[in-house]
């Protein structure tokens, strides 16, 4: 089945009639084969899994989309990788999971709409599997570029299946008795490694969770880990800020007792957060495997978790906020701006030295932005666009990104997306995007926007802007800060200078060398117009 060359609309209020209307009609016979492309946009059900698994035995190349992306978002990813056929729990042109509304905004279309529930009536219990070689695709995931444009990380069958299966088994060291919970979703690659692939990988028991963590209440996750005696806990630093300001009273309704092992991903963890999760969640008795890792290299979303600097099984006594040492296979190495390979301790930019089996393929449809992405700066090693500091121990630190992208809540955004977004209004000339420390998300977006003649900052253009990026990326984009800027700090060719602005956004003074600033003005005028409050 090919889709229309057309826009999809958003996620639909989820309908019922329309669902039955559907599940009366004739059966459909979706065929997809080795090598097709498919769109999976859906919210944390059984049915992703499936859906996933399904994509898998026959051959075809999943592409997994967040389902807080917008239809924006989802539309460029779905051209991109020319997909054939979506998997939605809304309303698209696609194989429709379930329905719940009348209410909507695109009629349903027999000739490209399927219900899932009809299709099973009609299906199968056998299909054999596709055999595939070993470097045959598995499935793309877009991960947000530093150019705006999202890049298709291609990962393959075999490198992907045993890296991601020995990474589970070893450095959570399960056992067959655990039941291990990951808190991801799995539009990111941690969900995909972490809770299909990993885990089924080792035949482990497993929480799927679709919810909020503290909805109904605050000790909602601890409920859970209870319920099901979770005995391998993975979750975010962004979590564990968000339940640290209740206190320790919602973790102390439950026993914990079943907790063995615990884990974060997706961003730096801070000392309070790390000192709260070891002593009131673990109670001083469970280990923390902090990780790293990237969507490029099997496992982790975003800029700080991959488990190649990840200890096994929480076995040694990490210290805190440390990922220790590489994972068996990763040699990384520290370079200075020169590229030159530095000894002992030491800080600049993390680089890989050789291969694994979990490293990506390819951008998907674009092998030399692949090259110049990961192997231009430093030809030789693969280029994590991470800084990194290694102590007199050995052990590495990640210190942050080097190239213009944010951690949010464990989710990396392109800054260079979010300034188009912005300057798509038409009340905006030019934007500029930067992060400023958030106690719960780790990084807020602060935007500077610079307006039209004659256009003014007001509470309504506030909130269009918002709403803009919001509809154009999705809320995780929505932005916390957004300040009038008459105009940006420039070098003299034109080049904003946003470490600059970082400084702004955060009221640091000091500015370091800004003799390269065209007009040095606009500084002092940004100090004083700053936005001293969270919206």
């Amino acid at each position: 089945m090919h889709m229309r060359n057309t826009q999809p609309a958003p996620m639909r209020e989820r309908l019922s009639n329309v669902c039955e209307r559907a599940c009366t009609s004739p059966v459909y016979l979706v065929h997809s084969s080795k090598g097709d492309r498919v769109s999976i946009y859906m919210p944390m059900v059984v049915e992703l899994v499936v859906a996933m698994l399904a994509c898998v035995r026959i051959g075809a190349v999943h592409s997994i989309v967040f389902a807080g992306f917008s239809a924006e978002s989802l539309c460029e990813r779905i051209m991109d990788s020319q997909c054939s056929l979506v998997i939605t729990a809304g309303q698209l042109f696609v194989i429709c999971w379930w329905c719940f509304s009348s209410s909507l905004q695109v009629p349903w279309n027999p000739d490209v709409d399927l219900c899932w529930h009809a299709l099973l009536r009609g299906a199968s219990d056998v299909c054999e599997p596709e055999w595939v070689e070993s470097e045959d695709p598995l499935f793309i995931l877009y991960t947000s570029g530093s150019t705006g444009k999202p890049k298709g990380v291609l990962h393959s069958v075999s490198g992907y299946m045993l890296y991601t299966a020995t990474t589970f088994k070893l450095v959570f060291d399960h056992q067959p008795d655990d039941v291990y919970w990951c808190t991801a979703d799995i539009g990111w690659i941690t969900g995909h490694s972490y809770i299909t692939y990993g885990p089924l990988a080792n035949g482990a028991t497993s929480v799927l969770f679709e919810g909020l963590p503290t909805f109904p209440d605050v000790s909602r996750m601890w409920q859970i880990v209870d319920k099901y005696r979770v005995s391998k806990f993975y979750t975010a630093p962004t979590a564990i800020r968000l339940l640290m300001k209740y206190g320790s009273e919602p973790v102390q309704r439950y026993k914990r007792n079943s907790l063995k092992v615990l884990g974060t991903v997706g961003e730096p963890i801070n000392p309070e957060a790390w000192q709260w999760y070891y002593t009131v969640v673990g109670e001083k008795r469970c280990p923390i495997v902090d990780t790293f890792w990237q969507t490029e290299t099997v496992s982790g979303r975003g800029r700080f978790n991959l488990s190649v600097v990840a200890p096994p099984g929480g076995r040694c006594l990490t210290k805190a906020l440390k990922p220790t040492f590489p994972f068996f296979g990763v040699v990384p190495a520290i370079l200075n701006e020169s590229g030159e390979e530095l000894e002992g301790p030491s800080e600049g930019y993390l680089v890989f030295k050789q291969p694994w089996p979990g490293v990506m393929r390819s951008v998907y449809g674009n092998h030399s932005r692949f090259e110049s992405t990961y192997f231009k700066k430093f030809p030789g090693y693969y280029v994590t666009a991470d800084g990194c500091r290694r102590d007199k121990d050995g052990y590495y630190w990640i210190t942050g990104r080097i190239d213009d992208m944010l951690n949010v809540s464990g989710h990396l955004l392109s800054t260079a997306e979010i300034e188009s977004a912005l300057v798509e209004h038409a009340a905006v000339v030019e934007a500029a995007v930067v992060g400023r420390p958030h106690p719960v998300k780790g990084e807020s977006l602060y935007c500077f926007v610079t307006l039209t003649e004659g256009a003014t900052l007001s509470g309504p253009l506030e909130a269009e802007l918002r709403k803009q990026v919001r509809e154009k990326i999705g809320a995780i984009a929505t932005p916390d800060y957004i300040q009038n800027a008459p105009g940006l700090p420039k070098t003299r060719s034109g080049k904003i200078m946003r470490r600059v602005l970082r400084k702004i956004a955060c009221d640091e003074r000091d500015l370091g060398d800004i003799s390269t600033l065209a007009d040095s003005s606009v500084v002092e005028q940004l100090f004083r117009d700053r936005c001293l409050t969270t919206p």
